[in-house]
């Protein structure tokens, strides 16, 4: 290699090493690229989907947001058991309802839509929030993997030194053989 970079050397001048990298990339300089460009999307990420503490007032406002679903859910829930226990009450409340304007029920439609696609976005968002969480740590958690790894070869290593020459036979070659 010594030939090689002296040959290149004269070749080039002290410019050597920037020659080579126009015709192949350096490895080394890549990886950090691409992890400092990770880094960078993380940390924006991480600053788009801080979540702000907020007061007793948005706690309760964030509650009542997760009143609508399960009161509609156990208002058609009771429908059917009303249907079932008072089959009139049931028929007269139906025909109040089929008194409602087309409008009426598109205007409805229009209000549940646009409230159930407001809390599909947010769920999505928090969604999001908390995989790039998870991929923060992946790093870290290769890293505890490849420790224990070598960990797991050094102590398979040493369990071969310290068996010595009964490592290498084979018991049930042994056995074979004695049969």
């Amino acid at each position: 290699m010594g030939l090689m970079d002296n040959m290149f050397g004269f070749l080039f001048g002290d410019g050597a090493q920037k020659t080579i990298e126009i015709f192949k990339e350096n490895a080394e300089r890549a990886v950090q690229c691409a992890h400092d460009t990770r880094q960078d999307t993380l940390q924006q990420f991480q600053s788009e989907f801080a979540h702000e503490r907020r007061g007793w007032f948005g706690q309760t406002v964030d509650g009542l947001n997760r009143l609508p679903r399960p009161i509609m859910a156990f208002g058609v829930i009771a429908l059917f058991v009303s249907a079932m226990s008072d089959p009139l009450w049931f028929a007269a409340r139906m025909q109040g309802l089929a008194a409602v304007p087309e409008p009426l029920w598109w205007l409805f439609g229009a209000i549940i839509s646009f409230y159930f696609g407001a809390r599909h976005q947010a769920k999505g968002q928090q969604f999001q929030k908390e995989l790039l969480q998870s991929l923060e740590i992946i790093p870290h958690v290769t890293c505890n993997i490849a420790e224990i790894e070598k960990l797991g070869l050094a102590q398979n290593k040493s369990l071969k030194e310290t068996d010595g020459a009964s490592s290498d036979r084979n018991a049930a070659l042994e056995a074979w053989r004695g049969q």
